[in-house]
């Protein structure tokens, strides 16, 4: 299917304000976790979703997307899981109303991207968000 063009990333990254990541990991040493933490510096609150609770970059963990509080509106869920674990977690983005399903880089899932498309959001796979909101800093300081 169609990736989405730099003028819909921008939009969504122009916009977006609360981005879910699920997966992320309390090590510093973890992609998931640098990703997270820069998107946070880079004016983005970051809602982590995972199991056991606690708090990571200062945030509460949620168990699942849907355990987010209903005020907590989500632009965009952030994946860091392996690819068979993503439809779910598609359908469940769509459930809360999310603005964009990402599956960071090296995660394909033509079924989640498919959900995501059904349900409405804008779908991406195999991309960094990170190096995407650095590759598209011109453009958004622009937008």
């Amino acid at each position: 299917m169609s990736e989405p063009t730099d003028h819909a990333l921008v939009t969504l990254l122009s916009t977006a304000r609360v981005i879910a990541v699920v997966g992320l990991s309390p090590k510093p040493d973890r992609a998931s976790f640098r990703v997270a933490s820069y998107m946070q510096q880079a004016g983005y609150r970051i809602i982590p979703v995972r199991p056991g609770g606690g708090e990571i970059l200062g945030e509460v963990c949620y168990d699942s997307l849907e355990a987010i509080p209903e005020e907590i509106h989500v632009d965009i869920v952030d994946l860091f899981r392996r690819a068979e674990e993503t439809p779910p977690l598609a359908e469940e983005s769509v459930r809360i109303g999310a603005g964009c399903l990402w599956l960071q880089s090296g995660i394909f899932n033509e079924e989640s991207m498919e959900i995501a498309r059904q349900g409405g959001l804008l779908a991406v796979q195999d991309r960094c968000l990170m190096v995407e909101h650095r590759r598209l800093a011109d453009q958004l300081s622009a937008a």
